[in-house]
C-alpha cells in the first residue's frame, strides 16, 4: 500500500508563502482563489503578531487539503466527485461529476481548503498559465488541492515542496518506514489538525 502525504516543521517556517505562489502558478488557479495558504496564528490579518508591543508572538500554519485516510467529504459527495485514489490515499476531485452542491465544503472540519467557483475562473493576465496537464478549472464546481496529480504521475513531487527555501515541507509514503516523512514522524513529536475528528490527516507538523 501506499499513502503519500507530508510532513510540515512549521515552526521553522518563516511565511514566504513561496509555496501557496509556486502551487498557483503551476496548477494555474484563478484570481483570488488559494490552494495552499499560510495562516498566521496570531492577530488579525495575514502576517500579523497577536499582543501589543513589544510584547509580540506569532506562529504560521500552512494549511492546504489535508488528504485524510477517513476523509469526512467523501462520505457526504452524493455523486462520487469527491474520492480517495486507492493506490495513493490522496484525496481527489471529479470536476465532470462534480454537482456543486458544496456537500464535502460542510463536511470537510479543515475550514478553508476548499473553493467553489462561483463563476467563470478569471486570471490576472487575461489568460491562463502553468502547467500544461492540468485539469481546466470550471464554473460551478469545487476545487482543491490535488497533491499535484499531474506531477505525481510523472513521479515528480508537489509544486510546493521545490521553492520552500527553509526546506520545512517534506513529501512522502507514509506506508514506507524508510522514507524520509516515516523518519520524521519518528523521530520527532508531531501532530495532526483537528486530530480529535477521527479523519487521520496526511499532513502531520512538527512540534
Amino acid at each position: 500500500m501506499t499513502r503519500l502525504g507530508f510532513v510540515i516543521e512549521s515552526k521553522a517556517c518563516i511565511a514566504c508563502h513561496s509555496c501557496a505562489v509556486a502551487c498557483k502558478v503551476e496548477n494555474n488557479l484563478p484570481d483570488e482563489v488559494w490552494w495552499n495558504r499560510i495562516l498566521t496564528d496570531g492577530g488579525p490579518n495575514m502576517d500579523s503578531p497577536a499582543g501589543t508591543y513589544p510584547n509580540l508572538s506569532i506562529s504560521t500554519v500552512p494549511m492546504a487539503c489535508q488528504h485524510c485516510e477517513n476523509p469526512a467529504c467523501v462520505k457526504v459527495c452524493p455523486v462520487g466527485a469527491t474520492y480517495k485514489d486507492a493506490e495513493t490515499g490522496v484525496v481527489r476531485q471529479d470536476y465532470d461529476k462534480c454537482i456543486g452542491c458544496r456537500m464535502c465544503v460542510a463536511a470537510c472540519p479543515y475550514t478553508g481548503v476548499r473553493n467553489f467557483n462561483w463563476d467563470e475562473p478569471k486570471y490576472a493576465i487575461g489568460q491562463p498559465m502553468g502547467a500544461l496537464d492540468i485539469p481546466v478549472h470550471e464554473k460551478h464546481v469545487v476545487e482543491k488541492c490535488t497533491m499535484c496529480w499531474h506531477r505525481l504521475a510523472k513521479g515528480e513531487q508537489p509544486a510546493c515542496i521545490e521553492p520552500c527555501p527553509a526546506r520545512i515541507r517534506h513529501f512522502g509514503d507514509f506506508d514506507d518506514p524508510n522514507s524520509e516523512v516515516s523518519k520524521l514522524v519518528r523521530e520527532n513529536e508531531c501532530s495532526q489538525l483537528l486530530e480529535d475528528r477521527g479523519t487521520n490527516p496526511s499532513v502531520y507538523y512538527v512540534m
